[in-house]
């Protein structure tokens, strides 16, 4: 095993390179895994969505009000509007994500390590590009999912349109506005998604590094490799900070990016300056962070019970050597 190798599965070898996985059960067990992820915190994205693009004039102006409104009009289904367009796209764009930031890692490893910089900075700089390019590669699949699950997530809502599934989200959109009209907000999802992935996988790589030296594994003073709920504990500290780093930089723009996805066909085309001119004529500059605390909750979440998915699916589908 080479030097690089080496470094990505230091740390009491807790990290499994991709080269050691079985990539068929990988994909399969953890298209399973992830789907039962996504139904267990689904909501809150249609609760940070809806929170998003309220208008002033909306009576509900927090996470609870949106809960009760959609809970008397709809019950529980509203709380999964959209929910079969996103798992339909998720699968192919999830396995494009996975595979890109796998691969990108050891490359982005074996780049770093030659300037001798601190485990924590080589393992921040390492992930961060392998998220950055992770997200990149799989938005040509995930942003049509999020226009359409998005437009699902509010219709009716606050004046906007009602559509009878997916289908007719598409047929909609690609009759008053073409193929481009799927990709509303593309640029501001790769800017939004992209520092947000590579944030996120920073902050995961770097603050484990940091966790476990506390903890005195890595430096010398214990030769015992942790045990597994140590190594579950960490890993799922390490999401929680991932998660509150990364939503509190990019909600302004995640922001920005709602709004302009779930535009209805027959309203007048606005830009990301009118956007931002329109949040900040009705809430002030705070307006920029509208649905902070579901997505802090979301991304906090998500990222907890994503990494711990992922690094139980990683140790369940390691080749047996």
């Amino acid at each position: 095993m080479d030097a690089s190798n080496s470094r990505v599965q230091s740390v009491g070898q807790t990290e499994i390179n991709w080269d050691k996985l079985d990539k068929t059960k990988f994909y399969v067990v953890g298209a399973g895994l992830f789907t039962g992820v996504t139904v267990a915190l689904y909501p809150v994205s249609v609760i940070k969505t809806r929170l998003q693009v309220a208008t002033k004039e909306t009576a509900e102006r927090n996470a609870f009000s949106v809960i009760r409104g959609i809970l008397k009009t709809d019950g529980i289904p509203g709380l999964y509007r959209g929910f079969g367009t996103v798992i339909t796209g998720a699968i192919p764009a999830r396995i494009i994500f996975l595979t890109t930031l796998e691969t990108t890692k050891i490359a982005a490893f074996k780049m770093v390590e030659q300037f001798n910089l601190a485990e924590p900075t080589q393992a921040a700089i390492a992930n961060g590009l392998a998220g950055m390019a992770a997200s990149l590669s799989s938005q040509a699949v995930f942003v049509p999912i999020d226009v359409i699950s998005q437009k699902l997530m509010v219709q009716g809502y606050s004046g906007h349109a009602k559509y009878s599934g997916g289908l007719d989200v598409v047929h909609k959109v690609l009759k008053s506005d073409g193929v481009r009209g799927l990709y509303r907000g593309f640029g501001l999802s790769v800017v939004t998604y992209s520092p947000s992935s590579a944030v996120w996988w920073a902050s995961y790589g770097s603050s484990q590094r940091v966790i476990w030296k506390f903890l005195g594994h890595g430096n010398g003073l214990q030769e015992a490799p942790p045990s597994q709920p140590t190594i579950v504990a960490v890993q799922a500290a390490g999401g929680i900070i991932a998660g509150a780093t990364a939503s509190c930089i990019t909600t302004p723009l995640d922001t920005i990016k709602t709004r302009l996805q779930v535009m209805g066909h027959d309203q007048k085309r606005s830009s990301a300056m009118q956007v931002v001119k329109q949040l900040v004529k009705e809430d002030g500059w705070k307006g920029l962070y509208r649905g902070l605390g579901p997505r802090f909750f979301s991304m906090s979440a998500w990222g907890t019970s994503m990494i711990l998915t992922y690094e139980y699916l990683k140790r369940l589908c390691a080749k047996d050597v």
